[in-house]
């Protein structure tokens, strides 16, 4: 927690770096010619005198920044692609009310900068910000905040900044502040004589509990030795008297302001006044290997073992990668513990003998970690391509690489993973409710460069990545096809039949829903209030085409739309090599009436409908399932207020879960698991089992293992279900609480009283009730609509409906004498705010009447 931010913008003397060195980071602006050094905690400071350059945003974070601040006029390119907590915005007092929530929440926090340090402003700023550092910068450089007015700042939830020119070590003029004195003012003791508990830390380990009054933590800050206030004697220099001395690196308050953390490095005997390394005993773990292995390199004999491994490099690599390739081979929880433990203990070795220290190792962990861009993470060939010798002795070993990943046996049973919720830990149980997905903010990163590719490129953009993804090199003009189309040939007549079939019912189901009448209340005499539903104009619809042609997903999204009234209905979805559409989804665009063909999938169909082509015609809304490429191009789409799209969901990968009692039949709820795990690799399927013998739940696997070898897309089935679990429960109440935690796509009830489950379900995007529901009705024809949130989003999404294809206008109508009734209750609330122009416009019209 920092309690102030200096701001260089001078070049300060090397004794005020190390002092702020000492109290948390420093704002570096980008554009400074000043040098700082790595070691200093930094936050980069680009203001609007620079340019946007995000490989330069991206470099400094890569390099060890903390943060970076940038312009609000930079938000729509930054938000999404950077972490959210490394990111701070400027605001000034003009347009510290512009930030969407989109934006707000895509950042740690906010620069405000300000003529005035007005605390009431601020606080005010602070709560649409809370749970975000708000940083606050004078632009008043003619004069210091005060002690008070930091204090204020501070207790207020915001953060002062002050240019280090206004700051000094020496005593404090009408122009500068002393660093200490600013440091120290915001401090509140809950004690009554004042001090400050502090915990005594070095390399993350606790060595001890003492008290700080603010006079030792000035001394502490300005000379960098271990103060403290001995409740007994006062000041308390450590190891003034016995040597055992320490530096501070780092001083740290708590989110209360009243409790200290210093980082120190202790020398001496230790910090313990019984001659120990910390008050709570002697060190242990690594903290005590690390000692151990700095005793020996000292004293070792010569001829011992560790002493040999001192100074015989070439023994001490092979035994590293000895350990390493036995640590590779472990299996069982306790085989990997032992060997990693030898591991640890010959590389640790190995950085002693080099001087390096665990903290010097946790620090390359922090940089590491504060890294933006990422390596592609694949081993070297001589990793990949090495076999390891199982005959060669464990003494000799010589780089033998971890087994190559076998393929996938096609005899190997094929099973889903057993856990009894019982006897799993509240982490465990977080871990199982969690998709086999990749990281949103990794996949937003990868599509980025092809919608923005599609964005500035257009159609010879979007045709590139077409023949690149889609494998179609045909489309030599254009991407798009317009109504009319012609009539599909080669459609089986019973394949168009049950396409008929199945419009009737969704038509029926969906036509239902749309709203025929306007809502129309009177809220007071005189005052009615109403609520009109109007089509979204242009609407554009994802039908995947990868590993399955799929008609059902375009009449799920286009009957709505047909039957809200949209006037531009375009249909994306990839083409066939040879440019052609499959027949069964041209029956159905027809049927639908389609404006509009795009013959492109993946993040490029996004892009082309939310940005529009020279051809493609800009959509306002984009509805579709798809792969975690699309999914992740829908949401980038849709924080750009370049594209202003919206989307349905982020629909990703489909999923099932099943609930069964021991009334099911296992070969049913064997063929409900399969019907989606068939979807795709990264699908996912549950099955919670309630109070099932051992012997039922070994015939449902069984069920799955024989069902799925006989099935077309068995190789598919083989990568999803072995990612997939089964999750035993004591009762159908505790099955519900997890499926609401999980909250699945689909959720299929094979239970004794399915119906009286039904009241129980909070979270799914379509239940599906009793053994006789299968989940494939609701995908083709039974008249519900398949497309739906996954990834756990149907806790805040629903399915797609007639009304998501809708938007809702309000309207009111006030009479005279409704205004007279309802005028002084808004002109009362307009002062509040202090928004004159508000009540002036109430009151000119009452003045009018009298």
């Amino acid at each position: 927690m920092s309690v102030l931010l200096p701001l260089l913008d001078g070049q300060p003397d090397e004794a005020l770096l190390s002092v702020l060195r000492r109290i948390g980071p420093v704002i570096v602006p980008a554009l400074s010619t000043q040098q700082i050094s790595g070691d200093v905690a930094r936050y980069i400071l680009f203001d609007h005198a620079a340019s946007f350059n995000l490989d330069e945003i991206v470099e400094q974070l890569d390099q060890g920044a903390e943060k970076v601040i940038v312009p609000l006029a930079w938000a729509k390119e930054i938000v999404g692609v950077l972490p959210v907590e490394r990111v701070v915005l400027i605001l000034d007092v003009n347009n510290a009310s512009a930030v969407s929530e989109t934006v707000r929440d895509g950042v740690s926090g906010i620069l405000i900068k300000t003529p005035t340090l007005d605390v009431d402003f601020i606080s005010s700023i602070s709560r649409f910000f809370t749970g975000r550092d708000v940083h606050v910068l004078s632009t008043n450089t003619s004069s210091v905040p005060s002690t008070s007015t930091l204090r204020e700042l501070r207790r207020s939830g915001a953060i002062p900044v002050i240019p280090t020119s206004l700051l000094t070590l020496s005593e404090g003029t009408a122009t500068q502040i002393n660093v200490a004195e600013a440091f120290t003012a915001p401090l509140v003791s809950d004690r009554p004589d004042g001090l400050f508990t502090t915990v005594v830390t070095e390399d993350s380990r606790s060595l001890g509990l003492v008290y700080s009054s603010v006079a030792s933590i000035k001394e502490s800050i300005l000379t960098g030795k271990g103060v403290y206030q001995s409740r007994k004697h006062g000041l308390w220099r450590k190891g003034e008297t016995s040597g055992a001395t320490q530096d501070v690196f780092r001083i740290r308050v708590d989110c209360d302001l009243d409790t200290l953390e210093f980082h120190v490095l202790q020398h001496g005997v230790g910090f313990c006044h019984l001659n120990r390394a910390s008050c709570f005993g002697h060190h242990s773990g690594l903290p005590l290997l690390e000692r151990t292995l700095q005793s020996r390199l000292a004293e070792a004999p010569e001829g011992s073992y560790t002493r040999r491994l001192f100074n015989e490099p070439a023994l001490l690599r092979a035994k590293i990668m000895e350990e390493a390739d036995e640590l590779c081979r472990a299996e069982s929880k306790e085989d990997i513990a032992f060997e990693a433990a030898d591991l640890i203990y010959f590389a640790l070795t190995k950085c002693t003998a080099a001087g390096v220290s665990i903290a010097d190792i946790e620090r390359s962990l922090d940089l590491k970690a504060k890294k933006v861009t990422r390596r592609a993470g694949n081993a070297k060939p001589q990793w990949i391509n090495a076999q390891a010798s199982s005959s060669t002795p464990k003494e000799t070993a010589a780089t033998p690489p971890p087994p190559p990943k076998k393929d996938i046996d096609p005899e190997a049973p094929i099973r889903m993973r057993t856990y009894n919720l019982a006897e799993t830990t509240p982490s465990a149980r977080a871990k199982l409710l969690k998709r086999p997905v990749l990281n949103s903010d990794a996949m937003i990163a990868k599509v980025r460069p092809i919608v923005d590719a599609v964005r500035t490129g257009g159609d010879a953009a979007l045709l590139k990545l077409t023949a690149q993804f889609d494998k179609c090199t045909v489309l030599k003009d254009t991407p798009i096809l317009r109504a009319p189309f012609h009539e599909p040939t080669g459609l089986d007549p019973s394949v168009q039949a049950a396409i008929d079939v199945a419009y009737n019912n969704v038509r029926a189901f969906h036509a239902a829903q749309a709203e025929s009448t306007p809502l129309r209340v009177e809220t007071m005499p005189g005052v009615v209030c109403s609520r009109f539903a109007r089509p979204i104009a242009r609407v554009g619809l994802y039908v995947p085409g990868g590993t399955a042609i799929l008609p059902s997903t375009a009449l799920m999204l286009g009957v709505p739309a047909q039957v809200a009234g949209c006037k531009e209905i375009v249909l994306a979805t990839p083409p066939r090599p040879d440019g052609s559409i499959s027949p069964e989804v041209m029956y159905v665009a027809r049927l639908v009436g389609a404006s509009a063909i795009l013959r492109a999938g993946g993040a490029q169909a996004v892009a082309a409908m939310a940005y529009g082509t020279e051809t493609v015609p800009k959509v306002d809304k984009i509805f579709g399932p798809g792969n975690q490429w699309v999914t992740a191009a829908k949401m980038l789409v849709q924080n750009d207020t370049d594209a202003l799209v919206s989307i349905d969901m982020p629909a990703g990968p489909s999923e099932v879960l099943v609930i069964a009692d021991e009334t099911c039949d296992p070969a049913f709820v064997a063929a409900d698991l399969l019907s989606q795990a068939e979807h795709g690799v990264d699908s996912q399927v549950v099955l919670v089992a309630v109070g099932l013998p051992d012997s039922t739940i070994a015939a449902i696997e069984e069920e799955v293992d024989s069902q799925a070898r006989a099935l077309p897309r068995v190789d598919i089935m083989r990568e999803s279900i072995p990612k997939s679990i089964i999750v035993k429960t004591a009762s159908v109440a505790e099955a519900l609480d997890f499926s609401n935690d999980y909250a699945p796509e689909h959720l299929i009830l094979h239970l004794r009283d399915a119906p009286g489950a039904v009241p129980l379900v909070q979270n799914a995007g379509s239940v599906f009730v009793g053994p006789y529901s299968p989940e494939s009705c609701g995908d083709y024809a039974s008249g519900t609509n398949h497309t739906l949130p996954t990834n756990g989003y149907a806790r805040q999404f629903s399915g797609v409906n007639t009304q998501s294809f809708q938007k809702h206008i309000t309207s009111q109508e006030v009479t005279a004498d409704g205004l007279k009734g309802l005028g002084p209750v808004v002109a009362t609330l307009a002062d509040c705010e202090g928004l004159g122009a508000h009540a002036n416009a109430v009151r000119i019209r009452l003045r009018s009447m009298q």
